[in-house]
């Protein structure tokens, strides 16, 4: 085929695009019979009939009418451009660009994907969680960016549904990711651009538990803000679609997202509530499914039910909190971080000033080793009040 290719000019669009494809017309015959399968298309594509619409002639040179319906669609679905400008001649172009070039490449890159690159891109996002919890948005934010041009990249190149899908939720769950690094880092506008592109791409996979998820973080952008009354409507309005579409890890993650920003409004007894909700609901072995990923299991319940009882300022939460830390995994400095101020913050409550300026120390050294904004701004805010209650 490519000897025929240098020896002729395509017949029409549709051929050039095959030939663009580097796919002979028995393959895009097999693929565009395992694409109608997966996209519920009702069109088939022989090789004999894809010949005959590349070249743009029926049998015996005779016109070739326009293709039936069921056809019509499933070329269109695939290239995304009408059948009158499929079937027509190509018009003379100039010589490829080196922007041609790198689109020919990413079509064929993407069109290699399969399960082991796809579970290769997850093991490195696994990767790259575990060096933002333990070393810092500072280190791992720059990588994470990086990383959501390339599956972005290969997915706005993907034609094959499946695999677009699942190229979906890992771009959903990296924007998640750079959204909570980007808040970590004081850059509120940048987070919730993320979080609003990861609702974008969220929406292209099957689970709407990603949707769910990025959007959520949305809330904590709203905290961030002082907006605590959005951010209760909003977590409100998530729950209520996710509730019976989503399994119950999801269910008890949102469910203690919208206690915090219900402590935060100062809503204290629905805020322990949707935490007795979250506890419910949180299995006694918690797995990792195919859903989005959920740093969720009774320590970290606990951690995040401590914040919110420190924020309405119950005595309890010194007791919560304490048991968490002793109970928190290592690896976890942001975690550890967050924590450190929240236990400040309930003895400086009860006027314990010593134990207070403990835990400030500590959370202010581990603030500096990861670059928290987030952590520091809360850490001034603590100190003026310890200094002059």
């Amino acid at each position: 085929m490519n000897g025929e290719k240098q020896s002729r000019r395509p017949h029409t669009v549709l051929e050039q695009l095959i030939w663009d494809r580097r796919e002979t017309f028995a393959e895009f015959a097999e693929f565009a019979t395992r694409f109608a399968k997966e996209c519920g298309e009702p069109g088939t594509l022989s090789v004999r009939h894809v010949k005959r619409l590349a070249s743009g002639r029926g049998d015996g040179g005779k016109p070739l009418g326009r293709p039936q319906q069921p056809t019509v669609r499933l070329l269109e679905r695939i290239f995304g451009v009408g059948i009158d400008d499929l079937l027509a001649p190509p018009r003379a172009l100039p010589e490829s660009s080196d922007e041609d070039a790198e689109f020919r490449a990413l079509l064929r890159a993407s069109s290699r994907i399969d399960g082991s690159v796809l579970q290769l891109l997850r093991d490195q996002l696994t990767m790259t969680r575990r060096l933002d919890r333990q070393l810092g948005a500072v280190l791992a934010h720059d990588e994470v960016v990086t990383k959501i041009g390339q599956v972005g990249r290969l997915m706005g190149h993907s034609v094959m549904p499946t695999t677009r899908e699942e190229l979906a939720a890992l771009l959903s769950e990296l924007r998640t990711l750079a959204g909570w690094q980007a808040l970590d880092l004081g850059h509120v506008a940048q987070s919730w651009r993320h979080y609003e592109d990861g609702k974008m791409a969220a929406r292209e996979s099957t689970n709407p538990a990603f949707e769910a998820h990025t959007s959520a973080g949305q809330a904590f952008v709203l905290l961030d803000f002082g907006e605590t009354a959005s951010a209760v409507e909003l977590m409100t309005s998530i729950r209520q679609r996710a509730d019976r579409k989503t399994d119950r890890p999801v269910r008890a993650w949102l469910a203690a997202a919208h206690g915090e920003t219900l402590a935060a409004d100062g809503q204290r007894s629905a805020s322990l509530r949707a935490f007795d909700h979250a506890a419910a609901l949180l299995p006694d072995e918690v797995g990792q499914d195919d859903g989005p990923y959920l740093a969720l299991d009774p320590v970290h319940l606990g951690r995040w039910r401590g914040h919110a009882l420190a924020r309405v300022g119950e005595p309890e939460a010194i007791d919560v909190l304490t048991d968490a830390l002793a109970r928190l995994d290592p690896t976890f400095v942001r975690a550890e971080t967050a924590l450190r101020v929240d236990l400040a913050t309930a003895f400086a409550a009860i006027r314990e000033r010593d134990q207070a300026h403990v835990h400030i120390g500590r959370a202010q050294a581990l603030a500096a080793d990861i670059g928290s904004a987030r952590q520091n701004r809360r850490l001034e805010a603590l100190m003026i009040r310890v200094v002059t209650r």
